[in-house]
């Protein structure tokens, strides 16, 4: 157990922030559900507007530090990819 001042308050800060983060990560999983749900069900329209809602979503994560941005670049391509696939 940490007995430094500095130390605590470094778990005090990891606790915060780990929350956070799980909450943001939880958010954009849910939002790329949305857009894999839209694809499976077959509605191009609904899974083009759930891809436009979750793109910045996951943008965000990039610029919050959850992501990598090429993991980020990778899973929209591949989502994009999938929905262009679609038949219309």
């Amino acid at each position: 157990m940490a007995n430094i001042t500095s130390a605590k308050k470094r778990i005090r800060q990891t606790a915060r922030r780990t929350t956070v983060n799980n909450v943001r990560r939880t958010r954009i999983r849910s939002y790329i559900r949305l857009v894999e749900e839209a694809i499976d069900g077959g509605d191009k329209g609904k899974a083009q507007d759930a891809f436009k809602a979750a793109q910045p979503e996951m943008m965000r994560g990039v610029l919050k530090g959850i992501y990598h941005k090429n993991t980020v670049s990778r899973k929209l391509s591949r989502l994009s990819a999938r929905i262009k696939a679609m038949a219309a």
